[in-house]
């Protein structure tokens, strides 16, 4: 607990209430695809990521393998499979969820693994040596200045994310390993941009800006200075309300799979979509899935429109574009209006 101390809390941050919002949506449901945060810098983008962390349950965990896999279910890495199918008792720990930086000049290989070509050749055994997508299993990848990546490195994180699996294949030899975690990519929009197929692939999109009431700012202010001084003491302010966040967090994991969406909903999300000219269904699926994690944070039983308009603007953010001519959508309004109408 004492080393935990040491991360600023999660529920100490004043304002960005979208950009923590949609933080804890994809803890609730990973599946929702991850989030992206564009922003400029010093909007505590990486202290929330981080703070994350440490509201998340604890994992369970096989000791000795590679990819910290959960002693039973049906994401196991290969290694963990032969072990319970010769009949062998997996150890178990627990430990608490990290988060996993990429650097930003890393390799392929660096990411995805490298396989020991002459190893396999010469002794016929497939050597793997795991890398950042290994280590990201059931954990929050965060990606800093995604924008600058390579864009292939960028597709290779987003296909497992999608997937859920890493597969490496190299000279006709290939190795497998799960890859589920909690995806976050920042970036500063100055810097350069994305391109539209990879932004889209993006589950949650949150604009995030410094804050201009001076109030706020005064606060933030103040807090960091108290963090600062006293890491420990300042924790201690805050454990009762960290408490109850991460009890609210647990219980909606939880009662998520119960989280009920009628059809009334589903078509007013697709109504949604298909005025404001929405390419392609991923937003559609990502606006249910969001919905429902709302929903279960919210501790109600079934998705209303009041909840779509929730976390409808983050998921609408980078896949809505004005057409030439047009001034840029207000989300926010479009989404009242329409729904109202639904």
């Amino acid at each position: 607990m004492a080393e935990l101390r040491t991360v600023y809390p999660f529920t100490a941050l004043v304002g960005q209430d979208q950009m923590r919002l949609a933080l804890e949506l994809n803890a609730v449901n990973p599946s929702i695809g991850g989030v992206l945060i564009r922003g400029e810098k010093g909007t505590a983008k990486s202290t929330a990521v981080r703070a994350l962390a440490r509201l998340l349950p604890e994992l369970e965990v096989v000791v000795g393998c590679h990819y910290g896999c959960a002693p039973r279910g049906d994401a196991m890495c290969s290694d963990c499979q032969a072990r319970m199918a010769a009949g062998e008792e997996l150890e178990v720990t627990r430990r608490q969820m990290r988060v996993v930086e990429l650097p930003i000049n890393a390799s392929e290989d660096r990411v995805v693994g490298s396989i020991d070509l002459e190893a396999a050749i010469h002794s016929g055994q497939r050597r793997f040596e795991p890398g950042v997508l290994a280590e990201a299993n059931r954990q929050i990848l965060y990606v800093d200045e995604v924008n600058l990546l390579d864009d292939h490195i960028v597709d290779v994180l987003l296909d497992a994310a999608a997937m859920g699996v890493n597969v490496v294949e190299r000279e006709g030899i290939s190795v497998w390993h799960p890859s589920r975690f909690i995806l976050v990519g920042t970036m500063n929009p100055e810097e350069g941009d994305l391109r539209p197929q990879l932004l889209d692939r993006f589950g949650l999109c949150v604009d995030v800006a410094g804050i201009a009431n001076i109030a706020d700012r005064v606060e933030i202010v103040e807090r960091r200075e108290r963090f600062e001084d006293d890491p420990e003491a300042f924790a201690a302010e805050w454990e009762e309300e960290e408490d109850k966040e991460r009890a609210r967090i647990d219980r909606a994991i939880a009662v998520l799979p119960e989280i009920q969406t009628s059809r009334e909903v589903l078509e007013g999300i697709a109504r949604l979509a298909i005025e404001l000219e929405v390419d392609g269904h991923r937003a559609d699926l990502v606006a249910r899935k969001a919905a429902q994690a709302y929903a279960a944070l919210e501790a109600l039983p079934q998705v209303g429109m009041a909840e779509v308009a929730a976390v409808a603007p983050m998921v609408l953010a980078h896949r809505v574009h004005a057409r030439p001519g047009q001034r840029p959508h207000d989300i926010a309004g479009s989404t009242r209006r329409i729904l109202g109408e639904a």
